[in-house]
C-alpha cells in the first residue's frame, strides 16, 4: 500500500516527497492511510470499480459542499482519483475522541448543537443532489440487534442482559415521516469527531461517506451512546432542529441499537476498541 500511495501522490502533487506512511486506521468502507503527519489518503473498500468511482466522487463533492455549510472543520479534498478509489486531504487537527476522551465532556455540547442544526435545517433539495435517501423500518433494526445482540451475549456483563432483552421484546417506535428527514452526517460516532483534548474543544469532523437524507435522530442518538445523556440533554439546549418526544423515543432506539452493532462489530473484526467502549457505555445506553 505505501508504493500505492507513493504513484499516487507523485501523479497528483508533482515533486511531494514522501517520508512516512501510516495507516490509521479502518472501517466498513473505507481504509484510512497518513501521510507525512500532514496528508490524509482515504481508500474506498469497494470490490467493483463502478463503487468505488462512485464513492470517492459522491464524497469529494459533498465535502466542498459541506465544508461551506459546517460550523466545524471538515476535510476538503485536495485531490480525487476516482480511478484508485481515492482521495486525499490535509490533516485535521485533533485526535478522535473515542480513543482520546477529553477532560470537560460538557464543553462539547454547544458546539456539537450548533453543528448539528446547521446541518438539520441545510435545503433537503439542495442536499439530496449530493447524497442518497437512508429509509430504514426501525422494525428491521430491531431485528438486526437480536441478531447482534445473540452474537455478543456470551461478552454482556450478566447485569446488563435483563435491560437488553427488555428492549428487544418491546415494540419499535413508528418510522419517521418523510417531513421529518433532514441533511445528516449519519455516523456521527465519537470515532468521527476531532477533539483537542486539553482544551476539550472540537476540532473537526470527519468521515462523510454515510451522509444522507435521514431521520435526524440517528445523529443525536450517536450523541447520545457515546456521550451519554447529559452530554445529550446539553446539546439538545443548543440544537435549533426539530426533536419532540418521538424523536427522543428514535434516538434512544437508535442509540441502543447501534451500541449494539458496535460491539458485534469489534468482536467480529478484533478491532478492541469498538468492542471495548461499547460495553463500557452499555449502563447509560440501557438504562
Amino acid at each position: 500500500m505505501t508504493e500505492h500511495i507513493i504513484r499516487l501522490l507523485n501523479r497528483h502533487l508533482s515533486g511531494y516527497e514522501v517520508r512516512t506512511v501510516e495507516r490509521l486506521g479502518e472501517g466498513q468502507d473505507n481504509a484510512v492511510y497518513e501521510v507525512n503527519g500532514e496528508l490524509v489518503i482515504r481508500q474506498s473498500k469497494a470490490e467493483a470499480p463502478d463503487e468505488r468511482r462512485e464513492a470517492v466522487e459522491r464524497e469529494a463533492a459533498l465535502l466542498m459542499v459541506v465544508s461551506d455549510l459546517s460550523p466545524l472543520p471538515v476535510p476538503r479534498p485536495m485531490f480525487v482519483d476516482e480511478e484508485a478509489g481515492v482521495f486525499a486531504y490535509r490533516k485535521l487537527p485533533g485526535r478522535p475522541l473515542k480513543f482520546h476522551p477529553v477532560k470537560e465532556p460538557a464543553c462539547l455540547a454547544a458546539p456539537l448543537g450548533d453543528f448539528l442544526s446547521r446541518l438539520h435545517t441545510a435545503p433537503v433539495e439542495r442536499m439530496e443532489a449530493f447524497v442518497p435517501r437512508d429509509i430504514y423500518p426501525l422494525s428491521e433494526l430491531r431485528e438486526e440487534a437480536e441478531g447482534h445482540y445473540r452474537d455478543i451475549v456470551a461478552q454482556v456483563p450478566p447485569t446488563a442482559r435483563r435491560q437488553i432483552e427488555k428492549f428487544l421484546a418491546a415494540e419499535s417506535p413508528p418510522d419517521p415521516d418523510q417531513e421529518t428527514l433532514t441533511f445528516c452526517h449519519n455516523d456521527l460516532g465519537s470515532e468521527h469527531l476531532l477533539v483537542d483534548v486539553e482544551a476539550s474543544a472540537l476540532t473537526g469532523v470527519i468521515d462523510w461517506t454515510d451522509a444522507a437524507i435521514a431521520d435526524p435522530a440517528y445523529d443525536l442518538a450517536l450523541v447520545f451512546r457515546d456521550l451519554g445523556p447529559e452530554i445529550y440533554e446539553r446539546t439538545l439546549a443548543h440544537y435549533e432542529g426539530s426533536h419532540d418526544d418521538t424523536g427522543h423515543e428514535r434516538a434512544v432506539f437508535y442509540a441502543r441499537c447501534a451500541l449494539l452493532e458496535d460491539i458485534a462489530y469489534g468482536l467480529r473484526t478484533g478491532i478492541r476498541p469498538y468492542a471495548d467502549a461499547g460495553l463500557a457505555h452499555l449502563g447509560h445506553t440501557f438504562a
